[in-house]
């Protein structure tokens, strides 16, 4: 196992993951709201092990820029 370029305390490799109350901490939002993203279809993909919900990194950050506005319109000029 290549333990040089892990990232460090992770031996394995593996991708950081975040549990609803990370997500919910990390976005600013009640842990609530991510269970009603995830019941509408709209927060960013999971996985399950068993009864507990982990999001990687990766999907968060994907989601995130995801849901930013669309640029605003140019404002018209000689107003």
């Amino acid at each position: 196992m290549d333990t040089e370029h892990s990232p460090a305390g992770n031996p394995w490799g593996l991708e950081p993951l975040l549990d609803v109350g990370e997500l919910a901490a990390y976005l600013g939002v009640p842990v609530s709201t991510v269970y009603d993203w995830r019941t509408r279809g709209l927060g960013p993909r999971a996985y399950r092990f068993g009864k507990h919900l982990k999001f990687a990194l990766s999907d968060v950050r994907i989601w995130i820029e995801q849901q930013r506005d669309p640029e605003p319109p140019a404002s018209p000029e000689g107003r």
